[in-house]
């Protein structure tokens, strides 16, 4: 296991965890002297203004309880103390847009946010209220603001609450805070599955600032007082260097500030060694190898034949099913995995493989599905044999700084290699749609439950890259489990990369189409696949940001009916009659059955095109696009 210093552990229990350490309501007082509260505060959020160092102060501060926040029994019930919910996120989203209001009517602004969170809230109400969504929009928005933008982690900087936040100009944290990919309990629960292993899940994490200064997670580190209730001392630092940041970047440009974070966003997770290369090596980025259709059954998927199994002929019972004469494998809906104890819903229905893996691994008598990997959503989205694929070998030894590539890490990949033909958890390349070329990028769930990693995060951004210079639409199937954990936070970061490269393929005004399968969680759901122009889902897809399994290890209730994709798309039919709370978001535009995903996406990319004035179609059918 990643060695890391003891004392990390002390740290987070001692100090960042401390319910003594001081709050944001502490702090802004004394750093913000004229600091006026703009819009009611919820128990985790704090949104006001400040005229301070020549400019209009924006302050959005994460505030987790203090120990008076705790007193009653109903306090120490609530299980979302401290994380920011979907209601939260809608009015951090207006902040921004009167923010960026002012600065176009001529005033100095600046954002500054401070950050103190386990994570973002996971109940089921905030997931019903689409969660993952205001997280992915709330990036895009700090990627775009036309306004000069600080934060500082001055505690706990947890998952993608707290990332929905911090991606800014400058940024900054406490060397006794802790910023990780997932809170460490949450971590454990998912790793080990054991809440609480908080010790084994820093060490996997690397939170600490330094290391996140040295992978460019955060740009400077400010000294915390010797005392972790010296809350003068922390204002002091903290009040010297936002007057410092605020004033450097009053001086700036806002179009280099805004060309700064688009290309931070593009370097993220890549060794700096690695970087260097890129501008010598774009031709070997947009190299297509030709896919060989391989048909191979999913992973642990339980076969027999009917001459081993103990079936009893009933009345439908014929010669062709003779195990004589038809010695293929077959599988049983309900009974479908060779681990033991894997929950399987189905109806019993005996099934010809051949049969269930044209119909996509759905069972045709009931509807009941598993989750497909690259391989068969390539055959399910894709014209036959049209798929050539970018980027193949490319890997984690490529790209990842080697702190991180413990010996650990190495062997979970290379069992992950066992599962599946393909070298990394997302597939990208170049395919027809009935006849149509475009960009697609496929998750692969059986490499690594399809997380979000470093090599997931660059071949995203190369297959964008490849998709503007050669004008093409872009779709996206999401199938994914969340972030890879293993790599700690340049893991998170992937979904400031995917999120950033959907940007640039919107300034360009090519359409992004993204489908979202089952399972569509974590932080793919809460970037890049929240993001599509037109979004389509299975019927039957989990679409969460934190898993069940994670939130009942939590104590949350779980609903999963309340967030599979046909109720969720169902709820998106309310955004529009609440238009103001939502913003920008519309969720789930519409679901389609396995069987006829390829049809709904094409109806869309074909609408676009005829959209379109003659001369500025860029892709015709059986044409090159131009």
């Amino acid at each position: 296991m990643t060695a890391v210093s003891p004392d990390v552990v002390e740290i987070f229990r001692r100090r960042t965890r401390s319910p003594l350490r001081p709050r944001s309501s502490d702090l802004i007082p004394i750093v913000f002297p004229t600091f006026r509260l703009v819009i009611p505060s919820s128990d985790a959020l704090i949104l006001g203004e400040a005229d301070q160092w020549g400019r209009n102060v924006f302050v959005i501060a994460q505030q987790k309880p203090k120990p008076e926040n705790l007193r009653t029994k109903e306090d120490l019930a609530k299980l979302n103390h401290g994380m920011l919910t979907a209601q939260d996120h809608s009015q951090i989203a207006r902040f921004l847009q009167r923010a960026a209001t002012k600065s176009y009517h001529g005033e100095p602004v600046t954002v500054v946010t401070l950050i103190d969170t386990y994570g973002a809230d996971i109940s089921m109400e905030s997931a019903r209220h689409f969660q993952a969504f205001f997280i992915a929009h709330l990036i895009k928005d700090f990627l775009t603001i036309p306004v000069p933008t600080v934060s500082v982690i001055i505690g706990e900087g947890g998952s993608g609450g707290a990332l929905a936040i911090q991606m800014t100009d400058r940024r900054a944290q406490f060397d006794d805070a802790l910023y990780a990919t997932a809170p460490p309990e949450s971590l454990a629960a998912i790793i080990f599955r054991d809440p609480t292993k908080v010790r084994e899940a820093l060490m996997i994490s690397r939170p600490t600032a330094e290391e996140l200064k040295n992978l460019g997670i955060i740009d400077h580190v400010l000294p915390a007082p010797k005392l972790v209730t010296d809350i003068g001392g922390y204002a002091k630092t903290l009040g010297a260097y936002l007057e410092k940041t605020v004033k450097d970047l009053s001086r700036r440009k806002l179009a280099a500030l805004i060309r700064l974070r688009r290309s931070r966003a593009t370097s993220f997770g890549v060794y700096p060694e690695e970087a260097k290369k890129r501008s010598g090596l774009w031709s070997t980025f947009f190299r297509l190898t030709p896919l060989r259709r391989k048909s191979a059954p999913l992973p642990d998927l339980k076969t027999f034949s009917l001459a081993n199994h103990d079936l009893q002929p009933g009345i439908d019972w014929g010669e062709s099913n003779d195990p004589a004469v038809n010695p293929e494998r077959y599988v049983k809906c309900g009974d479908t995995s060779v681990k033991s104890g894997e929950p399987s819903k189905g109806c019993g229905a005996v099934i010809p493989l051949s049969q269930f893996m044209a119909n996509h691994y759905v069972c045709h008598e009931c509807g009941a599905s598993l989750i497909m990997g690259a391989m068969g959503w390539i055959n399910c989205l894709a014209d036959a044999d049209s798929f050539k694929e970018m980027n193949r070998e490319l890997s984690a030894a490529h790209l990842l700084h080697p702190s991180l590539l413990t010996q650990e890490y190495q062997a979970f990949l290379a069992r992950q290699n066992q599962r599946t033909n393909f070298h990394e958890a997302l597939v990208t390349g170049e395919a027809t749609i009935y006849g149509y070329p475009v960009a697609l990028a496929i998750s692969e769930f059986y490499f690594a439950g399809g997380s979000m990693g470093v090599v997931f995060g660059e071949k995203f951004f190369r297959l964008a890259e490849y998709a503007l210079s050669k004008c093409l639409p872009l779709v996206s199937l999401c199938c994914s489990g969340g972030a890879r954990l293993l790599e700690g936070v340049p893991a998170l970061t992937q979904m400031v990369k995917t999120i950033n490269c959907v940007t640039r393929l919107k300034r360009h005004g090519l359409p992004y189409v993204s489908v979202l399968g089952d399972p569509s969680t974590g932080g793919a759901i809460a970037s890049y696949a929240a993001l599509g122009d037109i979004v389509i889902a299975e019927p039957n897809a989990l679409v969460i940001f934190t898993g069940p399994r994670v939130m009942e290890a939590r104590g949350f209730q779980v609903r999963e009916e309340d967030v599979r994709g046909a109720a969720l798309c169902q709820n998106s039919g309310q955004i529009y009659e609440n238009l103001e709370f939502y913003g920008d978001i519309r969720g789930i535009h519409e679901v389609a059955e396995r069987k006829d995903l390829k049809r709904a996406i094409f109806k869309y990319l074909e609408f676009n095109r005829n959209c379109q004035p003659v001369s500025n179609r860029y892709w015709s059918p059986g044409r090159k696009a131009v």
